[in-house]
Order: C-alpha cells, then sequence, then structure tokens
C-alpha cells in the first residue's frame, strides 16, 4: 500500500513540475543599475530582470508594453515574468518599454523585442493549446490512477 501511495505521489510530482523552457534568454534593456533579458517563443515573451551587478533584486511590480500596447504580464515561480505575444499585428517593429519597481525605485527601460521571437501571426498558431491539452489530459490520468488505487485498496480491507 505504502509503496502505491509512494508512487502516485511521485507522478503527481512529476506532473506538476513545469519545465522550464529552453529557449536562452539575450539581452533586450539595461540601465546602468538593470538589466532585462527576454526570449520569446511559443506566443509568449519571457522576461528576467536582475541587477546589472548581479545582487539581489526584489521587483514589486512590472509593467510591459509592446509598439505601445499594453502586455497583460505574470509572475512565474523562478522569478521571471510571462507575456503573451497574441493579438498582435503582423510586422510590427517590436519596440519594448518595460516599467520595473523595485526596492522603493520606478526604472523605465526601453529596448527590442528579441530577435528568437516568432512574427506575431504565426505565435498565435496552436502551440500553446497543444501543450494546454496535454497538460489537461496528463491530469485526468492521474486523477484516474489515484481513483483505482482508492478502489484497489478499499476493496483489499473489505475482504
Amino acid at each position: 500500500m505504502a509503496w502505491i501511495l509512494g508512487g502516485a505521489l511521485a507522478c503527481a510530482a512529476a506532473i506538476a513540475a513545469e519545465p522550464a523552457p529552453e529557449t536562452p534568454l539575450t539581452p533586450v534593456a539595461h540601465s546602468a543599475e538593470l538589466a532585462v533579458d527576454g526570449a520569446a517563443a511559443n506566443g509568449v515573451l519571457t522576461l528576467r530582470v536582475r541587477r546589472a551587478n548581479d545582487q539581489p533584486l526584489k521587483v514589486t511590480d512590472l509593467a510591459v508594453r509592446l509598439d505601445g500596447r499594453p502586455l497583460p504580464v505574470m509572475v512565474r515561480a523562478d522569478g521571471s515574468f510571462a507575456a503573451p505575444l497574441k493579438d498582435l499585428p503582423p510586422g510590427a517593429p517590436g519596440k519594448l518599454e518595460v516599467i520595473i519597481a523595485h526596492d522603493g525605485a520606478l526604472d523605465a527601460l526601453d529596448g527590442q523585442l528579441p530577435a528568437s521571437a516568432p512574427a506575431p501571426a504565426a505565435a498565435a498558431g496552436g502551440g500553446t493549446w497543444s501543450a494546454l491539452i496535454h497538460k489537461q489530459l496528463s491530469w485526468w490520468i492521474l486523477n484516474v490512477v489515484i481513483v483505482l488505487i482508492g478502489v484497489i485498496a478499499v476493496s483489499r480491507r473489505m475482504s
């Protein structure tokens, strides 16, 4: 019984662990104090803010504008930020403005969309949906396995 529960917990941990994106971050914008590295893949812009001297940095808020249009920004567990690149007009120049609130200060940095970014029309493709469906399917399978383990455990106690 303990082996079965341990196996189920290991499966749950493996499914819940989201792999980090393999796209390398490239410099996007910098100032004397801060540097912003970023990458665009699968229709998502990933940004990481750091101090230029690699000292610890506590970012309290981040806002991103691409070609004058605000993008919704989400904080990831690893401290990076993600912004979806859907609904962008094709052929957009990719001028980024990043506004960073940190340590009681507010900095605005200008930069360019990373060169690895796919065209906005291609970024709105099905890659994100297929990943979402795959993740949902994994959770359903895990749920069924856990219920089956419970049924087996109860049936053994009843006999």
